[in-house]
């Protein structure tokens, strides 16, 4: 009886090392690829507004779909620092003097602001020009997306190491920089 047992377990050891581990390496590495696709997309996507100084509802949607290409769902935040210039007066009794200074401050505008521009609640046509959300030279732009669903990969290395990892994002890249050009 114990040498029934013994090779029970070891075909269950054989499958385990013959399927299940190269199952998950190989959803592993399509956790990798996904990477790839998703940070080559987002840098892309991210340059092409700053270099454009504008960001259209064509190309966010290509962003999306090139991203929801690799069968993950996605949390996509935008944000838009516009640079204001403030000069600086005195508070004395006199205040039209000015300091010889000015103040340098930031407006934030995030995703539901940038989404209400380029898809207004009235049907504009796509190309339309009020649905380009515009951007300045100086302006700073970021886009942070992650996943918001478990990967093929986590699940399937949860299932390796019997634990549970959680809904921690696998797929997470905060990118942005300097607006370079106003191009429209």
């Amino acid at each position: 009886m114990t040498s029934a047992v013994s090779k029970f377990v070891a075909v269950l050891i054989a499958v385990a090392l013959m399927f299940v581990y190269p199952s998950a390496e190989a959803y592993q590495k399509q956790d990798d690829l996904s990477r790839l696709v998703v940070y080559n997309a987002l840098t892309q996507f991210v340059d092409a507004v700053r270099n454009k100084g504008y960001l259209t509802p064509t190309m966010y949607q290509d962003f999306l779909s090139e991203i929801h290409a690799t069968g993950n769902d996605f949390d996509v935040q935008m944000e838009h620092l516009h640079k204001k210039y403030t000069p600086v007066y005195t508070d004395a009794a006199d205040p039209s003097t000015f300091q010889h200074d000015i103040d340098v401050s930031y407006a934030g505008y995030y995703t539901v602001d940038i989404m209400s521009v380029l898809f207004p609640d009235q049907a504009l046509p796509k190309d339309d020009e009020l649905r380009k959300y515009k951007v300045n030279v100086g302006d700073f732009f970021k886009v942070t997306v992650k996943n918001v669903n478990r990967t093929a990969g986590t699940l399937m290395m949860d299932f390796v190491t019997g634990s549970i990892s959680g809904n921690v994002p696998v797929l997470a890249y905060p990118y942005g920089g300097m607006v370079l050009n106003e191009d429209y």
